[in-house]
């Protein structure tokens, strides 16, 4: 089948408040479909946007969601040159069809604009119009319209202001006059008065009242017979004339000008907050961030009352949360009597509530957060009779978008992260499996030949050979029972269940406990305890913390040759107790250093774990102490030799102890 992009056509429908509008989207629907064609839906939104009724705003919403419905996409422009408008974009996008509807609406006068159907196609020849007649309840509507937009609102206020100014005005002007200052002066003088009440005031009235009580005072004030409104001179007429176009223009333009400058006032606001919320979202770390920073910039915006749903862990939409101005975090609700418009939202990825076909009597509308297939919750906002412009709309509907395009991209970080740990976790498993296959098979060996020798010849073995053998099944049968031990603990911190029990203890008895399991080998060894308190006390879980010293120790008893010197010492640090363990043996290569703390590294000469480790040992060490919330670090230990240390929150002893 021929899609949109291969066909090439792309279609433009005119969207506003008729009544009859959604027959024109429905024919540029239809239409897309048989062309396989792209679908743009735009609305002109005029200055005067804010003095529409309340019931066309209803209604341009609600075209707008019936040409959501039907794929299009919604575009809003803002300006009062309509046909040149539509006319631009049409050739900036590249649209080959144009569909709008036609009023019966007919040109007055040879000197009156064409209707807007013929300005567009004047203005876009090359791009194909058209026209859907629209029927005599749109021509109605037209007609009011119109009425509507030509009454202007008075305010007691205005009208002051209007009356001091034109005050004001002649009374500078009687004073020119007084000085000698020629009429163009005094002229220029009234019409800077139009000028000036076309700024302060609301409805464009007045700047055509104010012209016409201009001429009407320079008339009266200042043309001979003075106090009349007659005059000798007949170019006088021409002056009048002049004057008053003079002061109509100005006070057009600066009526214009000012409604342009309200408009972009509204405009740059809400870029502003869209961008803010690009910007905030691109920083959110989690989901939670991102909920709490979409609603305190929907509110921003719209300044209502915001409901978020989220669906549980089960695929269900959870409880909602009020979100009001000023608020970090919103307020679960109790009693949520719109919660099923919520749940059809969610359910169906429409929105739901008032203002649409579904749900149309709830209190707010409920828009699903929705991207591709995926639906991350619900926000609701309160109308409170107030339906929201057709631009606010449109940004409060890219805030969604961007949510869900933030709340994505978590779950893809997520899903990646999952994937390299698994990733991570086979790769530990293959090492695991690759190098027990290897390393372990030595001890295996000597056990396995050592119980052949006790079976076969035991009655020719002497008493010192029988020793022999049953040390170096005890030797490798406890390098086995450490190796094991080892993989227990890293597989407990790999998966998350290690759970550690700290408590306040006197560091100096757990490192007695300690050298009590060290290896039967350091008794070759010279080892020697240091502590400036016997009494320092940590806050660790003994268990764990006693594995570390072991492993440690041991390791220096596996690198160091006999006689040589192993110092354990501890001493307090600021708020943390530091434990060291020191010898004077071969020490470690500078190259090999940042890997000692690596799984499965033993390094080139064999130094992380002895003579068949696997390099768990001192992995495992980093993992628990980084857990008891401390670090671990490898330093030489002059003339030579290396130090490990370690570091565990200090605990103050109790005064009354």
């Amino acid at each position: 089948m021929e899609t949109a992009r291969e066909s090439g056509e792309r279609i433009l429908v005119c969207l506003s408040p008729s009544p009859t509008n959604q027959k024109v989207i429905g024919a540029a629907i239809r239409m897309a479909e048989a062309f396989h064609a792209a679908l743009t839906a735009i609305y002109i939104r005029p200055s005067h946007y804010d003095s529409l009724p309340e019931a066309d705003k209803e209604r341009l919403q609600r075209n707008i969601r019936f040409a959501e419905q039907g794929g299009a996409s919604v575009t809003t422009i803002v300006g009062d040159d309509i046909p040149v408008q539509i006319a631009e974009f049409a050739h900036i996008s590249g649209t080959t069809k144009i569909v709008m509807g036609r009023s019966g609406a007919k040109r007055q006068h040879f000197w009156s604009k064409p209707p807007l159907t013929e300005q567009i196609i004047l203005n876009a020849p090359d791009v194909d119009v058209y026209i859907i007649p629209d029927s005599s309840v749109d021509l109605k509507y037209q007609h009011e319209r119109r009425r509507r937009t030509d009454r202007t609102g008075l305010s007691v206020k205005d009208s002051l202001l209007t009356l001091l100014l034109l005050v004001a005005v002649t009374l500078v002007g009687l004073a020119f006059m007084r000085f000698g200052f020629s009429e163009a002066n005094i002229i220029t003088v009234f019409i800077l008065g139009v000028l000036l009440i076309s700024v302060v005031t609301v409805s464009p009235l007045y700047s055509v009242v104010s012209s016409l009580a201009s001429v009407l005072l320079f008339n009266y004030f200042f043309i001979e017979p003075r106090f009349s409104f007659h005059t000798y001179e007949t170019e006088y007429a021409v002056t009048f004339a002049i004057m008053l176009a003079s002061a109509l223009i100005t006070g057009t333009l600066a009526n214009k000008l000012k409604a342009s400058a309200r408009q972009a006032a509204h405009e740059a606001f809400r870029a502003r907050v869209l961008f803010d919320t690009n910007q905030l979202l691109q920083k959110a770390g989690d989901a939670d961030s991102v909920i709490r920073i979409t609603a305190g910039q929907v509110i921003t915006l719209l300044d209502r009352e915001v409901t978020v749903y989220r669906p549980d862990s089960g695929g269900q939409l959870g409880p909602g949360s009020l979100f009001d101005a000023g608020q970090t975090a919103g307020r679960v609700l109790a009693d949520d009597p719109e919660r099923e418009t919520a749940e059809w939202a969610f359910t169906h990825r429409e929105p739901a509530g008032c203002g649409t076909e579904h749900f149309a009597e709830a209190q707010a509308v409920y828009h699903p957060v929705s991207l591709n297939s995926t639906c991350y919750g619900v926000i609701g906002i309160r109308l409170n009779g107030r339906p929201l412009e057709t631009f606010e709309y449109s940004v409060y509907l890219s805030i969604l978008g961007e949510c869900a395009l933030a709340l994505e991209s978590l779950r893809n970080a997520e899903e990646k992260e999952q994937a390299a740990r698994i990733a991570r976790n086979e790769q530990l498993r293959s090492n695991l499996l690759r190098t027990i296959s290897h390393d372990i098979r030595t001890p295996l060996t000597s056990i396995s030949g050592n119980a052949s020798n006790l079976l076969n010849h035991y009655e020719q073995l002497d008493r010192e050979a029988l020793k022999q053998i049953f040390s170096d099944i005890y030797d490798d049968s406890e390098w086995l029972i450490d190796l094991v031990e080892n993989l227990l603990s890293i597989s407990r911190i790999e998966n998350g269940t290690m759970d550690l029990h700290p408590a306040p203890e006197v560091v100096g008895d757990v490192i007695d406990e300690a050298l009590k399991h060290i290896d039967r080998h350091a008794a070759a060894r010279r080892i020697t305890v240091e502590s400036e308190d016997r009494l320092l006390l940590a806050r660790m879980d003994t268990r764990l913390i006693t594995q570390v010293l072991i492993n440690l120790i041991n390791n220096a008893v596996k690198n160091t040759p006999p006689d040589s010197v192993i110092t354990v010492r501890s001493e307090k640090r600021g708020t943390e107790i530091a434990v060291s363990v020191c010898d004077d043996g071969p020490g470690i290569p500078d190259e090999i250093k940042p890997h000692v703390f690596e799984m499965f590294y033993t390094g080139e000469n064999r130094i992380a774990d002895g003579r068949r480790g696997l390099g768990l040992g001192l992995a495992l060490c980093r993992a628990i102490v980084e857990a008891h919330g401390g670090v671990i670090t490898l330093s030489d230990n002059p003339p030579h030799g290396c130090c490990f240390c370690f570091t565990l929150p200090a605990q103050e002893v109790p005064a009354d102890e």
